[in-house]
């Protein structure tokens, strides 16, 4: 038993639950049927301005739990918020009988109500509920945030989502809104033509992606099994077998550290498409945000912090080369070895820690130096072929492929490549990175025969695109972090018991 439920006021509500057995009620019954939300009530009578019952109405019925509690002698109005809003109720001992008694004397902030009664509107305006009958549908044993305007306390806010839906308005509307980004994106996909389907996210080889991942065991196979990285090779591998258009919306885990920016379980959406290539993914991806954008929030241009962002396309173009060229002064092409190009670096005066690999020289400068200045739509592209191991080689040059990276607001939110489908060449990759893996580079993509025996069956030219799910809702609500985006982002361990909000 921890703290909280030692706790004096955990007790007395203890005491308020067997009071409320011992007169008859039952506190935590199966079911109240409602005929209005709060939302519903306040829309439809926003325009009556009476002080006197609807007499001529029938009763209506809502349910919620209570935020506030103020007595006025033989009377209490109360709060209740339901999942659409508030409603004020009024509580009269004359109408209640006894029964006020044991409203006043067991109920608390936090309960769960369902009642019944007539509308009517107060002296002050105020649209309410007159209690004719009530039933206690949820007896709350602990109590509530001291202030139901909002938890502040961040680390209470990600432990107890719970506390944090409950008090914070603007968590629920990020939460509805995160909801309403993967329904518009599977509406855009759906519209274009692509078959949503799923791949398997136990899988006995991870690949798709440079990423450390998460490791179990099966027991009845007795064999290891990993949680996915990516979708991309099984999702090939339905090109492969004749679907044209496919995507899916779905979980991938990558065992590596945490940020604003990165959680280990996230969600992504990965889509390809035969006989296109990654030009054709650029429009598909400027299309797709900027109609996500507006079917939630009606328009293409966004709030980011203090930044104003416009979605809509043509998003701007410009190699990786380029970029970091104007960042940094370096022209990473001309330094094709690791040391080189890490002396040049460090004669450009630039602050780099020391890389493993020639394309972690290449992947730090991006990060460091071009990412955080791309605030409005851009598409970096042209990548080293080293970076891409599932990419095509752009034709007339051979050390780069055609790939690109998508970047708003200061960080990544999509990935896309011309898909590599030349078996022979995939297979001189895959080894490739076996080499890098050797030299102590554990985010390498591994050889996987059963991938490359598919890919020789033949794969139709192909455009693929990652977006980051929750990247985009970072974007579109607003939010500092990913954890903000997650219900329940992956924390570390507490140490301590969690600690408990103020209450009243």
């Amino acid at each position: 038993m921890n703290d909280q439920q030692r706790s004096p006021l955990r007790q007395e509500r203890l005491k308020k639950l067997e009071r409320l057995q011992e007169r008859g009620y039952e506190p935590y019954p199966t079911k109240f049927e409602r005929s209005h939300t709060a939302q519903t009530l306040q829309a439809r009578y926003a325009d009556f301005r009476g002080e006197e019952q609807f007499c001529d109405v029938d009763p209506v019925r809502v349910c919620g739990r209570i935020s506030a509690f103020r007595r006025m002698g033989g009377a209490c109005f109360m709060d209740l918020l339901d999942g659409s809003g508030r409603i004020q109720l009024f509580a009269h001992k004359d109408t209640l009988n006894a029964h006020y008694d044991t409203l006043i004397e067991c109920l608390d902030l936090g309960d769960f109500l369902g009642v019944e009664g007539h509308l009517f509107r107060t002296k002050r305006g105020e649209l309410s509920v007159g209690v004719e009958h009530y039933a206690f549908l949820s007896k709350a044993l602990l109590p509530p945030p001291e202030k139901w305007h909002g938890v502040k306390d961040t680390e209470i806010r990600y432990r107890q989502r719970y506390l944090d839906l409950m008090s914070n308005p603007e968590t629920r509307e990020a939460f509805r809104t995160r909801t309403r980004i993967v329904s518009a994106v599977r509406r855009f996909l759906d519209g274009q033509g692509f078959l949503e389907v799923e791949t398997p996210i136990l899988q006995p080889m991870y690949g798709g992606a440079a990423a450390r991942p998460f490791t179990t065991h099966h027991n009845k196979l007795d064999a290891t099994l990993y949680l996915r990285i990516s979708d991309e090779l099984y999702l090939k591998r339905l090109i492969i077998g004749g679907f044209e258009r496919v995507y899916e919306i779905g979980r991938d885990f990558r065992n590596e550290g945490l940020s604003t920016k990165h959680n280990p379980e996230f969600t992504m959406m990965e889509c390809y498409q035969a006989y296109a290539d990654y030009r054709d993914m650029m429009e598909l991806s400027e299309q797709l945000v900027a109609d996500v954008a507006r079917a939630t929030s009606g328009s293409t241009t966004i709030q980011f912090g203090e930044q104003t962002i416009e979605l809509a396309p043509p998003w701007k173009r410009l190699t990786l080369r380029q970029a970091i060229l104007d960042a940094t002064g370096v022209d990473f092409q001309a330094y094709p070895e690791a040391e080189a190009l890490g002396q040049a670096v460090a004669a450009a005066g630039l602050s780099v820690p020391p890389q493993p690999t020639w394309g972690k020289w290449v992947d730090a400068l991006l990060s460091l130096y071009v990412e955080p200045q791309l605030v409005q739509p851009t598409f970096l592209t042209d990548y080293p072929l080293e970076l891409s191991p599932l990419a095509k080689k752009k034709p007339d040059n051979p050390n780069l492929v055609e790939r690109f990276e998508a970047f708003v607001a200061g960080f990544e939110i999509g990935n896309a490549f011309s898909e590599l489908n030349d078996p022979l060449d995939q297979r001189r990759r895959f080894e490739a990175e076996l080499g890098r893996q050797r030299r102590g580079d554990e985010e390498t993509q591994p050889l996987d025969e059963d991938f490359l025996t598919a890919l020789e069956h033949g794969m139709p030219p192909t455009g693929g695109l990652g977006l980051g799910v929750d990247r985009l809702a970072i974007l579109l609500t607003n939010r500092p972090s990913i954890r903000d985006v997650i219900l329940f982002p992956t924390l570390r361990p507490s140490k301590v018991a969690t600690p408990a909000p103020k209450v009243r």
